[in-house]
């Protein structure tokens, strides 16, 4: 039985208004769980019906909708199919006499500057980058990095990246050098598109400047492209630098690639728990379809809607909001700022100013509105909200209904999703069709074929397991860029061609699932997932550090925060000034939002016999929690030194 009450249950006129009873109406179905079984009874049928009620548009039919005979973990969806995401997303609906004046993109800066763009219009501006592009060499399979705010450019220079058939490669707006370089020399990147910089908070955040950092690292780097945001002076490398207007003088229209279902659109990277960034790799016929399904199917976003989801082009939900948005025909919001400048109403301002029919935040955004109380809220109308979702981490009770209640006025269902970057969308969700609760999700997504397993592989009820997927699913990564052994190592390495998560997980009898954390040690700050040993990297690259550790720890807004713990080479006094060096070092190789505010000298670090870091009996030492089995720890004395540590924090508190 589960701890919350229901909180939403659909009537049976919103039930049937959904895209999604009318589709499983259409099948035969009318209710979800009979659906979702079929729908893991036979994958093939699923995603054949899926392409067709989202009217996927082919160059070329697909011969066969799976090929498993290179085993589950390389699928091969619609096979012999061609097709192109910037047909999808953009040329079916400008070419649409009914559709291409419909507003494609409303973009909103920092400083309150605005524009839209329709179809047609969208379209043009597409077209000129993409033959500018070609002008200078990039085409099929070439890998381009983006370092971009949000910003229309960015929207502009993505869709047509894939009209000429080369790949996407979205970062992190807060990115520094470091972090940039170590992607575009992974990728191989032969082109980088930045922005001088943007705006944030009222002031100007310059970007080029890491750019010119990073790309001084990169031997493959050709170009770098560069948008003109801010008009703050800048450097100009006349060897590499390229305006981005420069490239857009050409508005004739550019005849899309017809590329095949599984070549590679993008690349985008995502931290683990050790190691460097790893590269998911998605193809045409993936991630764009899963996102466009998850959004026009699960959350039930429509032609006449408008997707504002809250977030950077560096994570994944940039890209679903792109794809799951245009490719349903929808208009999106992309915005450039804050949620809360200049005034705490910004956000709500938004939604009231586009009519936003779907949001998408995250726990901490909205943990973090909680504080300037409702009455920004109340200045609004929220009227055109039909649908709040939320991904990114774990709910807890009370913003959850503070949300529920006060922003959607008790009547707008609240979507929790939960996926991944590898899975180019949710695993789990709250389906419109079924009732909803706080915190939990109400159903596994159609098509995925989830269950909860104990140590051994058995199914587990009402009881903490890890979550698993037992088949594939359109959208799943290709692998990760030239790394298959890590591919292998990060979801299969468990039990035989079972897909592990790396969620603990339960669900109850009732069919509500609740994440309670992550198996593996990947830190989840403000929703974005950081590998500890990224962080890790960047602190022993300071001359004074020999060794870290870093875990994550509970946060009132971020709902995680990262804390290191450093061992000094013999040579360093540990004093405040050099742990404020170190500081400022992190900061300025990771950023601001993911770096470390809390790093502690200590002697030695709890290891294992073969020298690895325990960071399980780090965290539970300075959060004074059990730690479970410590007896493969070398040195247990080093748990100690911490606790002390976490003592005295908690006494300053």
């Amino acid at each position: 039985m589960s701890e919350y009450e229901i909180a939403w249950t659909p009537t049976d006129k919103g039930k049937q208004s959904t895209r999604l009873y009318q589709w499983m109406k259409s099948l035969g179905y009318d209710h979800y769980d009979a659906f979702y079984k079929k729908s893991i009874q036979d994958i093939e049928w699923l995603w054949d019906q899926a392409s067709a009620v989202l009217g996927i548009e082919w160059y070329k039919d697909y011969s066969k909708t799976l090929d498993l005979s290179n085993g589950i973990k390389y699928p091969e969806w619609f096979v012999d199919g061609e097709i192109n995401v910037a047909h999808n997303a953009l040329d079916k609906w400008a070419e649409d006499k009914v559709t291409q004046d419909q507003i494609a993109l409303y973009w909103e800066g920092d400083n309150g500057e605005k524009a839209s763009l329709t179809f047609r219009e969208l379209q043009t501006e597409v077209d000129a980058f993409a033959n500018g592009l070609d002008d200078i060499g990039i085409g099929t399979g070439d890998i381009v990095t983006l370092y971009l705010p949000m910003i229309k450019e960015t929207l502009i220079a993505m869709l047509a990246i894939s009209k000429v058939g080369a790949v996407i490669c979205p970062t992190f707006s807060g990115y520094k050098a470091d972090a940039i370089a170590t992607r575009v020399s992974a990728s191989r990147s032969k082109l980088l598109i930045t922005a001088d910089g943007f705006y944030r908070r009222g002031k100007v955040i310059s970007m080029k400047q890491e750019a010119d950092l990073a790309a001084e690292q990169c031997n493959d780097l050709k170009h770098v492209i560069v948008v003109k945001r801010t008009n703050q002076e800048i450097s100009w490398n006349k060897e590499r630098d390229i305006s981005f207007d420069s490239l857009m003088q050409n508005p004739k229209p550019y005849p899309t690639k017809h590329t095949k279902s599984n070549d590679p659109f993008m690349l985008i990277y995502t931290s683990g728990t050790t190691g460097r960034p790893k590269g998911v790799l998605h193809t045409h016929a993936g991630f764009p379809i899963k996102a466009a399904f998850d959004a026009g199917m699960a959350m039930d976003v429509k032609q006449d809607d408008t997707f504002f989801w809250y977030t950077d082009m560096g994570w994944m939900m940039g890209p679903f909001l792109v794809y799951g948005g245009l490719l349903n025909g929808s208009s999106i919001v992309m915005f450039e700022g804050t949620p809360d400048y200049e005034e705490p109403d910004r956000l709500w301002r938004m939604v009231d100013d586009y009519q936003v029919s779907h949001l998408g935040i995250s726990p901490t955004l909205i943990r973090s509105m909680i504080k300037h109380g409702t009455k920004w809220i109340d200045k609004h109308d929220l009227s055109s909200l039909r649908l709040i979702g939320s991904t990114g981490e774990p709910w807890n009770p009370e913003p959850w209904k503070w949300l529920f209640e006060h922003v959607g006025r008790s009547k707008v269902p609240i979507f929790n999703y939960s996926g991944g970057t590898e899975i180019s969308g949710g695993i789990l969700g709250n389906v419109l069709v079924k009732p909803i609760q706080p915190v939990t999700f109400n159903a596994a997504l159609p098509g995925m074929d989830v269950d909860v397993y104990d140590e051994q592989g058995k199914s587990l009820s009402n009881e903490v397991g890890e979550l698993v997927i037992k088949q594939p699913w359109v959208g799943m990564t290709k692998g990760f860029f030239e790394d298959d052994a890590r591919y292998h190592e990060t979801y299969w390495n468990r039990f035989e061609d079972i897909w592990v998560h790396g969620d603990w997980i339960t669900v109850d009898d009732e069919g509500f699932y609740t994440i309670t954390g992550r198996s593996d040690d990947v830190l989840n700050v403000a929703g974005k997932r950081l590998g500890p040993a990224e962080v890790e990297s960047v602190l022993v690259g300071h001359d004074a550090v020999t060794e870290a550790g870093v875990i994550g720890v509970p946060h009132d807004v971020k709902g995680e925060e990262p804390v290191a713990f450093i061992v000094l080479n013999a040579s360093a006094q540990q004093q405040e000034s050099l742990i404020d060096e170190i500081k400022e070092y992190v900061i300025r190789k990771l950023g601001k939002a993911l770096a470390p505010r809390k790093i502690y000298a200590v002697s030695d670090l709890p290891k294992t016999r073969n020298a690895k870091v325990m960071r399980r009996a780090i965290k539970s030492a300075y959060l004074d929690k059990p730690a479970g089995d410590l007896s493969a720890l070398e040195n247990s004395h080093t748990v100690e030194e911490i606790q002390a540590i976490g003592k005295r924090e908690l006494t300053k508190k």
